[in-house]
């Protein structure tokens, strides 16, 4: 007979040990591309869309990128939000056809052909206009594709193959009748006025294309010497020389004085500052004073609440003159510091006292309130600056043919000479000034002919068209709501709008000029007969054909009769260009209103803000029913991005690292309504939320290997409790969700599923759920019905996740055993299944407590080396009367929820029972105590539990002999 122990019976091939090929790793810089191609090959996009073909449309438009470089970090955060949207909205049984578009004309487009022109040593002016414009055409189109791919890459839905374009010949041709629209409402009109001018770029700007930045400029107290009447009016003042002081920061502007303004509602000073009287604003004179001349005050410290000293400025009384109301200086005269002509004082209300003197240089060609009040008073508007930012030779030979800024200290000095500086020379402040938003550098007002759209003109009866403006924008739904005063307070206060560029890459405003007065002939007849064959051949036949080809044969000038005229060679605004998107795409294509506008909350003074003008000037309408806006990319410390800086994070590199799968995930992860950071640091800890999301849909998967979903599921009312509850938490989350993608709060969306894999899954369902489907009965109704709530799991997990997380979507559907359809985006967007029952939910929340409570119990056992493994322990739980009757009926659950092998009540507390924090499930003054002990029996070699039945008739304990049996 042999001493030899009988050798151990291995049990690993009669365990059901999860299995899966979905693989641990994402390797999304292999795995994306893949699926890519996937989608191309099964037209998974145009499924989508048949499949959707006679639901209820939710139109998404595009505001167009501008077809120039490559995209952004604030275009990939753009495009993923519009992606999220779509996605969503398709999988909830809406046709949302997203259809791509590109900003296509305009200065930087002209500018980067005229750069490649001159690397390739060709000379601009050698070219016709209509190479020119194909060569703009062509650089256009090369980027349209580059961008495109780029989209593409980041798993973005889109009708790629049909995108409009502003260049397109149709899309040119509705722009022109827009603009006919508006002629035929009588709402164009040609001016001479000031319009924001870049000097740089050489054309006009619109509000949309200013941004302020802190700027240094001269500041300058200038005296302008008064004439004689003055005394006349003020008699204390006879014999005196008196002096009107204004204040400036553009004393290249000087020359262009021809008036000074005062507001009626102020009382003014005359103060004797030396040997000259001056005049300003009563209210302002201490400050004046303490600017131009600080000798003349008396300076006392006066204490203030808090212990804190200001140097208060004293006016001496003894010399003050006199006072005057604002009314009573109407019409006085005064000679300019350096010319010999005279100007007049004014009366505007726009003058105020928050600044300078109380009295405001006034260059009609060089400010919008001095224009206003020129006009109103008849004066010219006078501009000698060229399109170039020089002087023309009406300014005097001293500054004709200089730049403007580098006028100014050419001015200055002048001013010394003559004695009217009142102040330091070298004297700045540093205040915002706006500069171009494409070149970066400083601007102008500046008179030039313009075409403008009015905004005060009425409109409907008596309405004007921006009340008519602003009452459509009250109707809309603003996402932050805060855009609403945003845009609301920007079309309040905004001037007419100027739609004419001198540029050449462009839609041109037809309108011919007769060669013999200068009428100018605003025909919407003329504009519809040019954009018919724009549409045939695109904006060069405009400056290919003569004009009076487009003018009917007899024609002739209604001002002057004659028969010869000449063609506009202004081009339109390119946010006219894309304005009328709503009617170039959406009309022809979908539908007006589009339900929702999504972009960067700096559209709108842009696109929402121009479509709304172009939509309710052209059709009474906004073009959108809602607006949602996001904010701007910053870096990790919340600093703005810049290539100079070089802080700066390409898509392309982060795909490269990452995935676009990540990169997706950063957008979804952000509260958009603020600035968005980006950092490596922040996608380095999306990439371990990525893992625990990939992780637990893999989990389920692994366990559903075996798992028929049409033959081995389980009725919802036989599944067992734990699994009812986990289906019920499931149903919650769908609701959140759904509720979160319905509005716009997707960084909910990310939060909720991160939360409830990490949370109630992982940490709790999951860990709970291994022994039942490791080792139970394989065809077992406990183990069927886990796996039939896991693959409910996965299966709407899957579908949560499709629009934010589409490759890995997409990747683990066609894993999931008996999945519905042939693509995730195909099975539609869930909802909740049942509703959580409130006994059961009260029910595990209370045992999950307890658990969680015993689970610190367990750990400090395993760190006093008392047990190992968690089900080597006995927990021993010593109760009162209300909590027995609680835990007494699923005394028999509370193994399988602690994860050890046996759990026992008592009554009296062993010597190193814990006591346990529960008040918050049984209330105050419910004892419950943990003790952890060693497990009776022996460990069953199967399940590695402990049970007093391994060993005494069979080798493991009688669950795994129930599985073995079957």
């Amino acid at each position: 007979m042999s001493d030899t122990p009988p050798k151990e019976k291995d049990y690993k091939d009669s365990v059901n040990l999860p299995r899966t090929e979905f693989p641990m790793k994402g390797n999304l810089a292999q795995l994306e591309p893949r699926m890519l191609g996937w989608w191309a090959e099964r037209g998974i996009w145009g499924k989508i869309l048949e499949k959707n073909a006679k639901a209820e449309p939710f139109v998404l438009p595009d505001g167009p990128p501008y077809a120039n470089g490559h995209l952004h970090a604030g275009h990939a955060l753009n495009r993923v939000l519009k992606d999220i949207v779509v996605k969503y909205r398709n999988m909830s049984g809406r046709l949302c056809d997203f259809i791509p578009g590109w900003d296509t004309h305009g200065l930087p487009i002209e500018q980067a052909v005229e750069k490649r022109l001159k690397d390739k040593k060709v000379d601009k002016r050698t070219l016709s206009r209509d190479a020119f414009l194909e060569a703009c055409r062509a650089y256009a189109l090369e980027f349209i594709d580059i961008q495109r791919g780029e989209a593409q890459r980041m798993g973005t839905f889109a009708s790629w193959d049909k995108p409009y374009k502003t260049l397109d010949f149709s899309f040119e041709a509705q722009e022109i009748r827009e603009l006919a629209n508006f002629a035929r409402r009588d709402m164009l009109y040609r001016r001479k006025k000031p319009v924001y001018w870049c000097l740089t770029d050489q054309t006009a700007l619109a509000e949309a294309e200013v941004e302020y930045e802190n700027h240094e400029s001269p500041s300058v107290y200038v005296a302008f010497r008064a004439g004689p009447e003055v005394a006349e009016r003020v008699p204390a003042l006879k014999g005196k020389d008196v002096d009107f002081v204004i204040w400036t920061t553009t004393p290249w502007t000087l020359p262009a004085n021809l008036a000074i303004a005062a507001n009626k509602e102020f009382e003014y000073v005359f103060y004797q500052l030396g040997s000259r009287v001056i005049c300003v604003a009563k209210d302002l004179l201490p400050k004046v004073l303490a600017e131009v001349k600080a000798d003349e005050l008396e300076v006392k410290h006066v204490e203030l609440p808090g212990g804190e000293v200001s140097a208060a400025a004293l006016v001496d009384p003894s010399r003050i003159l006199a006072y005057a109301p604002g009314e009573e200086l109407e019409h006085l005269t005064y000679q300019h510091p350096f010319y010999a002509r005279r100007g007049r004082l004014l009366l505007g209300e726009h003058v105020t006292l928050e600044a300078g003197t109380g009295l405001v240089h006034t260059a009609p060609g060089h400010g919008q309130e001095d224009y206003e009040v020129g006009l109103a008073y008849g004066l010219d508007i006078y501009n000698p600056v060229r399109p170039d930012g020089r002087y023309d030779d009406t300014v005097g030979e001293a500054l004709a043919g200089k730049k403007v800024f580098e006028a100014n200290p050419l001015i200055i000095g002048m001013l010394v000479e003559r004695g009217v500086l009142l102040n330091d020379a070298k004297d700045t402040v540093a205040h915002s000034y706006p500069h171009c938003w494409r070149c970066h550098n400083p601007i102008i007002l500046s008179a030039t002919y313009q075409w403008f759209i009015p905004l005060d003109k009425p409109f409907r009866g008596e309405k004007t068209f921006r009340q008519a403006v602003l009452d459509e924008v009250d109707k809309v739904q603003w996402v932050p709501s805060w855009g609403h005063s945003r845009i609301r307070g920007m079309l309040e206060t905004r001037p007419d709008w100027t739609i004419s560029r001198q540029r050449t890459w462009g839609v041109p405003i037809c309108i011919a000029y007769c060669e013999g007065c200068e009428e100018a002939v605003v025909s919407p007849e003329l504009m519809e007969r040019v954009a018919d064959q724009v549409e045939k051949e695109g904006v060069g036949v405009w400056y290919r054909t003569p004009v009076k080809e487009f003018l009917p044969a007899d024609f002739k000038c209604p001002r002057c009769g004659k028969a010869e005229f000449r063609r506009e060679t202004d081009i339109l605004d390119v946010w006219f260009d894309s304005a009328c998107m709503f009617s170039a795409v959406l009309e022809k294509r979908q539908r007006i209103p589009a339900d929702l506008f999504l972009e960067g909350s700096d559209q709108h003074r842009g696109w929402f803000h121009s479509s709304m003008l172009v939509a309710v000037g052209t059709r009474d309408m906004s073009p959108y029913k809602a607006c949602l806006t996001h904010g701007f990319v910053v870096d990790g410390k919340g600093e703005k991005m810049s290539k100079s800086v070089g802080n700066t994070v390409a898509p392309e590199k982060i795909i490269q690292q990452y995935g676009a799968e990540v990169l997706r995930l950063w957008v979804a992860a952000s509260d958009y309504r603020n600035d968005v950071r980006l950092s490596d640091q922040i996608l380095k800890g999306l990439s371990e939320s990525y893992r625990k999301i990939r992780n637990t849909v893999r989990y389920a998967l692994s366990n559903l290997y075996d798992f028929d979903p049409a033959k081995h599921a389980v009725p919802a009312a036989e599944l067992l409790p734990l699994d009812q509850w986990a289906r019920g938490r499931l149903a919650e989350v769908v609701a959140r969700v759904r509720k979160a993608y319905e509005d716009y709060e997707f960084h909910l969306v990310f939060a909720t599923v991160v939360d409830f894999c990490a949370g109630d899954l992982s940490a709790v369902y999951f860990d709970i759920l291994k022994d039942r489907l490791y080792t139970w009965r394989t065809d077992g109704q406990a183990r069927r019905s886990a796996q039939t709530v896991l693959h409910e799991v996965a299966s709407v997990l899957l579908r949560l996740l499709a629009p934010v997380m589409s490759f890995t979507a997409e990747e683990a559907w066609s894993y999931l055993p008996g999945a519905p359809s042939e693509s995730v985006f195909l099975a539609g967007f869930p909802e909740p299944a049942v509703k959580m029952d409130a006994a059961l939910a009260e029910r595990y929340g209370k045992l999950f407590a307890v658990r969680g409570a015993v689970q610190g119990v367990l750990e400090a056992a395993r760190r006093d080396k008392r047990i190992g493994a968690s089900l080597e322990a006995r927990v021993v739980l010593t109760v009162d009367a209300k909590a027995r009757d609680f835990l007494k009926p699923h005394l028999d659950e509370l193994p399988g929820l602690f994860i050890t092998s046996q759990v026992e009540l008592s009554d009296v507390a062993g010597e190193k029972a814990q006591a346990l924090d529960v008040a918050q499930v049984f209330g105050e003054g419910v004892r419950v105590m943990a003790e952890v002990l060693p497990a009776k029996g022996e460990k069953c070699p199967r399940c590695w539990t402990y049970a007093e039945a391994v060993g005494q008739g069979g080798e493991v304990c009688l669950k795994c002999r129930e599985a073995l049996a079957a």
